[in-house]
């Protein structure tokens, strides 16, 4: 009896156990499966169609428009750290292309150099006193003033040329019996400069004059004053500098690998923005015969008549030069669309893959251009693959995605302003901005950071200009930003680096700034603008306004190459669209 009932005990354990396992079997592997779909979903990144720089771990709303976010394709499993890698749907939708680089003959193509003018230093003339004393009265008022030979000056009191005077007449009467005295008194004040007329008519009258003129030696224009009114000079003192601008000098930037490519004599066509449909003509005059070890380069000149007034030391001019023989050699260059300028910073992006869209920023070193492309120094080799067109919105995905970029240097995230969209507490400590500068700050005066200010102000103006669609306004507001420009003062860059980053950066934003004045299109002006802005971040980012600046960005200005600019405050309010998309874009970075 006790046997069965420990037969049945074990037919019931094990029918339990059978049961179990066809109620139970079947959820345990449906949860493994469940989870595994959790992990994977867990792993899936959310873009936008139409602002594909956007990655978000979960699905919801686009940060810039507002759209339903789409799966993104894979992640980015194996990728060096500073590679990153876009779906193909943001390929597609920002029409990015790409080009292999190759090496093409320069042979019978027309090289472009970036020069400045500058003042025929073989007329300049320095305007000397021959002696010493006060200038009672300075007839020359400012820089720029024209001059005549023989013109009057200045008028001088002189103590030593009072006591030559009375010399003088003593030794006139005296001349009969001590003629070597009278003729020693005489050459004295001819080494003054006073001429015979003038030494006759003391000796005539007998009078002292107390104050004497200084005539100019020359004609020309005074491009600078070193003395003012009631100073105390020396003899041989400088009081004038005048420079004849009959001819002026353009000194153009010729990089070492290609100094062999001129020749003493060569035609040279000069052009410059401040008569964009002119072309000048002259002849290479002189080639310096020694190399400037920082930047690499030798000065190229070019004599320019400049009889009608035409050219203005200081202004930037092009030279363009046909014919250039390359004995063979064989340039690397790419298309000019695939160049980022960032300050001294030239930048490409570099497609790391054959087979897959990953990419990584690559800085280079160009040289000459050469009709639409540069020569490439250094950087790339033949055969690399880099992005042509649609270079902006890469660079924008390489900030979000806190990889090197144009505007990041180090790499790391920048902050866009939307992080609350991304899934980001929204308290104070997460809402910190990176102020990563793409350029190092510079130490300069507060003086010149608020001269700098003005054209900041200037600018924003003509931004909210472009918002509202209002091209006069913003012809306007550029002649505003030109007129501002030429009263900083570049005298507060004592620094030579620093100073030749502004001279660099100043021209650019005139160059632009004029563009957009004489442009009456409003489709003209914004694509100017889009210029003007790059290069006034550059200043801002170098120098500094004494306030916060937003950099702002919208991926579809530029035909959806990307387009940023300035903004004094956060909210975005784009430029390039007015009405039609005011709201495109985020904020790129903020400058303290």
């Amino acid at each position: 009896m006790k046997n069965n009932k420990i037969v049945i005990y074990i037919g019931i354990l094990a029918v339990g156990v059978l049961l179990g396992r066809l109620l139970f079997g079947g959820s345990s592997k449906k949860d493994t499966e469940h989870n595994h779909d959790a992990i994977s979903e867990t792993n899936q990144m959310w873009t936008c169609s139409m602002h594909p720089q956007i990655m978000q771990p979960e699905s919801g709303d686009c940060p810039i428009c507002g759209m339903d976010l789409i799966p993104a394709d894979g992640g980015s499993d194996g990728l060096l750290a500073d590679q990153f890698k876009l779906t193909e749907n943001a390929m597609a939708l920002a029409n990015i292309q790409t080009s292999i680089v190759g090496k093409g003959n320069v042979e019978g193509n027309t090289i472009k150099l970036s020069g400045k003018i500058a003042a025929n230093e073989e007329a300049n003339a320095v305007q000397v006193s021959y002696f010493s004393g006060r200038i009672d009265r300075l007839n020359v008022s400012f820089t720029g003033e024209e001059v005549r030979k023989g013109q009057l000056l200045a008028t001088i009191y002189s103590p030593e040329l009072y006591a030559a005077q009375q010399e003088l007449i003593t030794a006139a009467s005296l001349k009969e019996s001590q003629p070597a005295l009278y003729k020693a008194v005489r050459n004295k004040l001819k080494l003054w400069k006073l001429s015979d007329k003038q030494i006759n008519q003391i000796e005539k009258t007998g009078k002292v004059k107390e104050n004497f003129p200084v005539y100019a030696t020359v004609s020309g224009t005074v491009t600078e004053k070193l003395v003012e009114q009631g100073d105390y000079i020396k003899q041989g003192q400088p009081l004038l500098k005048i420079a004849n601008l009959n001819t002026v000098w353009g000194n153009f930037d010729v990089y070492e690998n290609q100094i062999d490519l001129f020749k003493k004599g060569q035609e040279v066509m000069i052009t410059t923005n401040a008569y964009p449909n002119k072309e000048f003509k002259g002849k290479v005059d002189f080639i310096d015969p020694v190399l400037n070890t920082k930047t690499r380069i030798v000065t190229l000149r070019v004599v320019l008549n400049n009889k009608d007034d035409v050219f203005k030391p200081g202004m930037f001019v092009t030279a363009n030069i046909d014919g250039v023989k390359n004995k063979n050699k064989e340039a690397l260059s790419i298309p000019a669309s695939a160049v980022l300028w960032t300050g001294e910073r030239s930048v490409v992006y570099l497609k790391t893959n054959p087979d897959q869209p990953v990419f990584e920023m690559r800085e280079v070193t160009l040289g000459n251009q050469i009709g639409n492309e540069y020569e490439v120094l250094e950087g790339l080799f033949s055969g690399n693959e880099i992005v042509t067109n649609g270079t902006f919105t890469v660079d924008a995905a390489a900030q979000l995605q806190g990889k090197k970029s144009m505007m990041n240097k180090d790499g790391g995230k920048v902050m866009t302003g939307h992080e609350g969209h991304l899934g980001m507490e929204n308290n104070s400590s997460n809402r910190e901005t990176d102020h990563t500068n793409m350029n190092e700050r510079l130490e300069v005066s507060e003086k010149f950071q608020q001269q700098l200010n003005s054209v900041y102000n200037a600018y924003i103006n003509l931004k909210d200009a472009l918002v509202k669609e209002d091209s006069k306004s913003t012809s306007t507001s550029a002649s505003t930003l030109l007129n501002n420009l030429t009263k900083v003062d570049m005298k507060l860059l004592s620094d030579n680096k620093v100073h030749n980053h502004w001279m660099s950066l100043e021209g650019d934003i005139k160059s632009s700034a004029a563009s957009i004045s004489k442009a009456s299109d409003i489709k003209a002006q914004r694509n100017h603008f889009k210029h003007l802005s790059s290069h006034l971040i550059n200043a801002v980012q170098l120098f500094g306004v004494n306030e916060k600046v937003y950099v702002e960005f919208c991926p579809m200005g530029d035909n959806n190459n990307g387009a940023y600019w300035l903004s004094k405050e956060e909210k975005v309010i784009n430029p390039y669209f007015g009405s039609a998309m005011l709201t495109c874009g985020e904020v790129k970075q903020v400058i303290e």
